[in-house]
């Protein structure tokens, strides 16, 4: 254990680090995670290979749970696979909720003292410390003594993308109080906690909404003299996110989070903040399974390589699930015909860069914003280590999808987003591109081995064209997914060893 304890002192966890750090050692910590919807399995394969832990997938579509020890937090952390991470403070497999409202929120009350706490704020505050450790790195984002206290990770906004990815009947994310909506009136009985201090001038467009509840702040609280070292014990703030499925329920996420949270002010004196808040407690309620967690991630992960967005920007933990079902090869040539701002190709250059990646898209600013997201990419790979600042194995190109400037049969794998006719194109154009589209893409596949990744909303669209295209491609698994709310499908198609029809007229 020395050289974990040397690490646990390493990752600031205070002065008694040498027995915290023995302690630590032996701390378990069951992780939960969110993924696309659909690629549960394809993540549960990457925490095997990367961390060696088995994974539990959840009823509740679209998350995984495995353990792992607290130590190994920084590798969860580099899982290419998954959006968000809690740690599970207590998970009920079959909650017996009761008839009426009442009952109910009042069980869900008392089940505040009743949960394990310990382990998961020891795995929460080890999670910090890295998060600070990564934040002090970035020399940019010194952080004044006042801002310390906000878990800041290069200050980006909280992951509030996350409720769009999952379809979700029900999510609110209100410790004690209705959230208001962008700061219109609304009536706000209980009143949501406003902040203390020079903070409340920044806010005060809100302030008129949130009612004053005071939280104790005796630095005797329990929560308090773990936080800190600095003899003044801090008061963490909180939300509590609730999200919740199921048609068997008598009360709205809205009401659960409400009253678990009071609970959980009331049980750590910690003070309740909506927006700028230390510890995220999640409560997820699918039919009669419920979890407790506590967040590690405060915003997506799936933000990572991209800087420049589009309008359809392709999350990256989809883009590298699309990728791992073609299970890329050393050498293999992979494209993507129309990358827009170049999600793929760029997971794929990161994570395996032993293949050659070549993006292309007949928009001329999609291909801008491509090249500036791979030159950022660049720009960080050099921050690293800029002796051996190596370029990426990815190029942009401009094209036309229907005449590729490739030669035939010269390519391993296809991955890509084909437009959904929903933000960008046109049901109508798309049963004219796609059955053009999947030949040109039969082409310059290699047959027999060639495959292709292709996500799509239009399904009926690509249904038909398959049928077209039957002779050059065949249909191997369908993944159905959920791309921001809009029900999509991942068709994984191997190429025939059918020769393509190379005679072209304009070659």
């Amino acid at each position: 254990g020395m050289a974990e304890a040397e690490a646990a002192g390493d990752a600031g966890l205070g002065p008694a680090a040498g027995q915290e750090g023995a302690e630590l050692a032996e701390l378990a910590a069951v992780i939960g995670a969110t993924v696309p919807t659909g690629f549960e399995q394809t993540a549960a394969e990457e925490v095997r290979e990367k961390l060696g832990s088995a994974s539990r997938i959840s009823k509740d579509r679209g998350k995984i749970y495995f353990e792992v020890p607290a130590r190994s937090l920084p590798q969860v952390h580099r899982l290419r696979s998954v959006d968000n991470l809690f740690v599970v403070v207590q998970e009920f497999k079959d909650y017996q909720f009761k008839e009426n409202k009442e009952d109910t929120l009042k069980d869900l009350e008392d089940l505040v003292k009743k949960l394990p706490w310990t382990d998961p704020l020891k795995v929460w505050e080890l999670n910090n410390s890295l998060k600070k450790k990564k934040t002090k790195r970035k020399k940019h984002n010194l952080q004044s003594p006042a801002s310390r206290g906000k878990l800041s990770d290069g200050g980006e906004e909280g992951g509030a993308d996350q409720n769009n990815t999952n379809d979700q009947e029900d999510c609110a994310q209100n410790p004690v109080a209705v959230e208001p909506t962008g700061g219109q009136d609304t009536e706000n009985p209980q009143g949501v906690t406003s902040r203390n201090g020079v903070e409340e001038e920044e806010d005060n467009e809100q302030s008129d909404v949130k009612a004053e509840v005071q939280a104790s702040s005796e630095s005797g609280s329990k929560a308090g003299e773990s936080q800190t070292g600095e003899g003044e014990a801090k008061v963490l703030r909180f939300r509590v996110t609730c999200n919740r499925a199921g048609d068997k329920h008598s009360f709205t996420s809205n009401e659960a989070a409400r009253d678990f949270g009071g609970a959980v002010q009331e049980h750590f004196q910690w003070k309740a903040d909506m927006t700028n808040f230390d510890v995220e407690v999640l409560l997820n309620i699918h039919n009669n399974e419920v979890v407790v967690g506590i967040a590690l991630t405060e915003e997506s992960l799936h933000r990572r390589n991209i800087t420049h967005f589009g309008p359809t920007t392709l999350r990256s933990t989809l883009a590298y699930g699309m990728l791992r079902l073609c299970d890329p090869q050393p050498t293999d040539i992979i494209v993507d015909p129309m990358c827009g701002t170049g999600a793929i190709p760029i997971e794929g250059a990161a994570e395996w860069p032993c293949c050659y990646h070549i993006a292309g898209d007949n928009n001329p600013q999609a291909v801008k914003r491509a090249a500036n997201n791979i030159s950022s990419l660049l720009r960080k790979n050099e921050s690293k280590d800029s002796s051996t600042a190596l370029g990426v194995p990815l190029d942009v190109i401009q094209w036309d999808i229907c005449k590729l400037p490739l030669r035939t049969g010269s390519v391993d794998i296809v991955v890509t987003d084909m437009p959904f006719g929903k933000r960008i194109g046109s049901k109508k154009k798309n049963w004219d591109l796609y059955p053009a589209c999947l030949m040109e893409m039969g082409r310059i596949c290699a047959p027999g081995t060639g495959r292709a990744v292709l996500l799509t909303q239009d399904k009926k669209c690509f249904a038909k064209a398959l049928s077209r295209v039957g002779h050059i491609w065949r249909r191997a698994q369908t993944v159905w997914v959920n791309v921001g709310g809009l029900h999509a499908a991942v068709y994984l198609l191997r190429r025939t060893s059918e020769p393509a029809q190379d005679a072209r007229p304009f070659w």
